[in-house]
């Protein structure tokens, strides 16, 4: 793969990398989530400025033309932010064809299977535009939504993993580990 691809659209949504210019519409989908995202998400803040917003837009983008890592947004037709996710290389490089799914749904837009159609789209994309054998979903075992949006979008359950390091509390939790491999994706029928 020499360049990554940069969206996907649906009727409903279009996943796309993060570009310059967006920290605007970053910032109010991330500050008004605040308390939604705070118990899963380390890097909540209720106090994330423009500024902060643009920053890390900018940084995404840098790691995606990088191959680095691929942080991507979820918009919705009018351009405003419905949530962030992206193929993330936590379980190797590019070269390994995996990458790890993580995502979050602007508060407002939640609970409305949002999440679930992003996902299985990030899928289909996934396995038709992009390299991927096997992409994998890990939640803390209490987020419901996360684990209901893995299994809707056919993730095999693999596993808990105890004592996983919980990246907001900085203690311990019980995580889960879904995935999904190319080979089953191919097999399930199309609707």
């Amino acid at each position: 793969m020499s360049h990554p691809p940069d969206a996907t659209r649906t009727d409903r949504f279009t996943i796309r990398s993060w570009m310059p210019g967006d920290g605007a519409a970053l910032q109010p989908a991330a500050v008004s989530s605040y308390d939604h995202l705070k118990p899963f998400m380390p890097w909540a803040d209720a106090e994330q400025s423009v500024e902060q917003s643009e920053a890390l837009v900018r940084r995404f983008r840098g790691l995606y033309l990088t191959g680095e890592d691929f942080v991507l947004g979820i918009f919705a037709p009018d351009g405003s932010v419905l949530g962030g996710t992206g193929f993330h290389l936590r379980e190797g490089p590019i070269a390994c064809r995996q990458a790890e799914i993580g995502m979050w749904i602007r508060a407002d837009v939640a609970h409305a299977g949002l999440g679930t159609a992003v996902l299985r789209e990030l899928v289909r994309w996934g396995f038709t535009d992009w390299p991927w054998l096997r992409l994998s979903w890990k939640c803390n075992s209490t987020n419901v939504a996360s684990r209901r949006a893995a299994e809707k979008a056919g993730f095999v359950f693999e596993g808990e993993i105890r004592g996983e390091h919980d990246a907001v509390t900085g203690g311990r939790r019980l995580g889960r580990c879904y995935s999904i491999l190319r080979e089953d994706w191919e097999a399930q029928p199309l609707g």
